[in-house]
């Protein structure tokens, strides 16, 4: 019993201590409190004396107004610097935009000129195509048509609605472009197997040019013309190639066997070779040949050198295709354009 009132008395006098010292603290507070207000309150004369004769101006605040008015005028003027410099960025940040965009609008005025481009070759491609197919026996109709179908035949992209404006007309025109090549791939492949399946037709008919020099040039056409040495008029049965000198390879412009390997007077040093479908090549005016006769050679084989044997004004290879009995112009077999 006497231990409880012991554990009770020690218990009183702790919490009036804790009492005693929050009421402590508390009037601390107070006290510090009232003596800034009291030092806030202190009445302030401000006095503005002009170097002039005027009158002293002077004005009665206390200590609180002044400092606040002072946080009030340092936190304008920081905010003015603050908003300042966010200006400042903000405009370098737009011209950099401006310049972009200025950059982005010539990018996109070539494109647009560069899909005009493409829309006026693939209008060309598409007649092309046309003529081929139609040349070749290939119907258009079952084979391209399924893209206007679809709405993508060129005829709907060159015909595009002029409501349609900007980069939205430049997406369709290449989205209606594409769907067209994509149909288009089809024949152009047809066309492809037909050319694999002829390539030996080509082979067997004399269908290149019989010099190998890329500097190679016709120096007499084909038909009437006035013979360089006599000076009359007569008729050349052949295609004269020059290429200003000796020694260049002649090459077989189809396959075939060697039936004549000479010399005359006139065409010099000369073949003949027997190609498919009573098709004959003469060259002539060569240095020497590196053929026999009875041999079979193959389109593009070596078979002499350019010289200047026979009746001739200078290095040259005289060039002849007859079929059967008849002489004909050379220039229709290897498709070469003579100059006027």
């Amino acid at each position: 019993m006497a231990r409880t009132q012991k554990y009770k008395k020690i218990e009183k006098s702790f919490a009036s201590k804790v009492h005693a010292a929050f009421l402590s603290f508390f009037h601390m507070i107070e006290s510090a409190a009232l003596h800034v207000f009291k030092f806030l309150d202190n009445k302030l004369t401000i006095m503005i004396v002009p170097h002039s004769q005027e009158k002293v101006i002077n004005f009665q605040t206390n200590v609180f107004s002044l400092g606040f008015g002072i946080i009030l005028i340092f936190g304008i003027i920081s905010s003015f610097f603050y908003f300042d410099r966010r200006a400042v960025g903000s405009s370098a940040e737009i011209s950099k935009l401006t310049s972009k965009n200025r950059e982005t609008q010539a990018s996109l005025d070539e494109l647009r000129d560069e899909n005009t481009n493409l829309l006026q070759t693939a209008k060309r491609f598409q007649t092309s195509l046309s003529q081929s197919l139609s040349l070749l026996g290939i119907s258009e109709s079952s084979q391209v048509s399924q893209a206007s179908v679809s709405g993508s035949d060129l005829s709907s992209l060159f015909n595009t609605r002029e409501s349609v404006t900007g980069s939205l007309k430049e997406t369709a025109d290449v989205k209606e472009l594409t769907c067209y090549l994509e149909n288009a791939v089809q024949p152009v492949e047809q066309i492809g197997k037909m050319l694999e399946n002829q390539n030996s037709l080509f082979t067997e008919i004399p269908s290149i040019w019989p010099i190998r020099n890329p500097n190679a040039h016709i120096s007499m056409a084909f038909g009437p013309s006035v013979h360089p040495i006599t000076g009359q008029w007569y008729i050349h049965k052949g295609l004269d190639f020059s290429t200003y000198r000796s020694g260049d390879p002649i090459i077989a412009t189809a396959n075939g066997q060697v039936v004549t390997v000479g010399y005359d007077a006139s065409f010099g040093n000369y073949v003949i070779i027997k190609h498919k479908h009573g098709i004959y090549t003469r060259y002539a005016h060569m240095m020497y040949s590196i053929v026999s006769k009875g041999q079979f050679v193959s389109q593009r084989e070596v078979i002499g050198y350019v010289g200047n044997t026979g009746i001739t004004t200078g290095p040259h290879l005289h060039y002849e295709v007859h079929i059967g009995s008849d002489v004909v112009d050379p220039a229709k077999y290897i498709n070469v354009k003579l100059s006027d």
